[in-house]
């Protein structure tokens, strides 16, 4: 696969290009987030401060992880350790997506690209050919962080007016997105499927051996992202070549 220039678009349409495709997992996100807020008016948030946490912490492991420790009355430095090895997957994928960018595109462009690294919006980069946009993914951001922070500051003042079960339902809504985000890269490159297939029996695999099934959600993940990435790059390496600034 060879990486090329990014569109000759102007920067309005590949903004909104990204708004669009952006529109589904802010949906999903919204939707999701519902949980989350209603765990965060549990330990008392108001509906300010869970969209804050939310506005500066797009990620839900981390979250949750952040507010059980407030919750038991953990220190800072307690928080913070948890809440970055809970997200120490998204340095992986960071670093992916680091390879992806134009060599002539600004640091601070990658900067920015870098606050909102999450499962979905790093798939529905992936997914584009050719050198990352910068202006597209803010595109999907601006539809998707206000997603996720919207949806917390609803659950929270929802409170305990929606049944239990209404709330488990929508924790759903996050895997149909996910499997939408996936599925048509993967139909579109063999190798990408392949990997698909593969990080779905690991997973599986590591959650039902006797050693592993010990390790965290987060650290599974982490291992069979380094293992997986790493074989992918060994074995099918993508050649890059030169191009425009983004």
């Amino acid at each position: 696969m060879t990486a090329s220039k990014p569109s000759a678009l102007p920067r309005p349409r590949r903004f909104l290009r990204g708004m669009r495709d952006g529109v589904p997992i802010g949906l999903g996100y919204l939707a999701v987030s519902f949980s989350l807020g209603i765990a965060a008016g549990n330990i008392g948030l108001s509906a300010f401060q869970g969209f804050l946490a939310s506005l500066l912490n797009n990620a839900s492991a981390g979250e949750y992880a952040g507010f059980a420790l407030i919750a038991a009355g953990a220190g800072y430095l307690e928080l913070a350790l948890v809440i970055l090895v809970t997200n120490a997957r998204y340095l992986l994928m960071s670093c992916a997506l680091s390879q992806r960018f134009s060599p002539e595109t600004p640091f601070f462009h990658r900067l920015l690209v870098g606050f909102d690294v999450t499962d979905e919006l790093f798939g529905l980069a992936i997914a584009q050919p050719g050198f990352l946009d910068p202006i597209y993914l803010y595109g999907a951001f601006s539809v998707a962080i206000p997603g996720w922070s919207v949806g917390t500051a609803l659950g929270i003042l929802a409170g305990d007016l929606l049944p239990g079960r209404a709330v488990e339902a929508l924790s759903v809504a996050i895997f149909g997105m996910f499997l939408a985000i996936i599925i048509p890269p993967a139909k579109r490159n063999r190798v990408v499927g392949v990997l698909v297939v593969l990080s779905f029996a690991a997973s599986l695999a590591f959650a039902a051996l006797p050693f592993l099934n010990g390790l965290s959600a987060g650290t599974r993940t982490l291992i069979l992202t380094v293992v997986l990435s790493g074989l992918a790059a060994a074995f099918f390496p993508v050649q890059e070549e030169e191009g425009g600034a983004a």
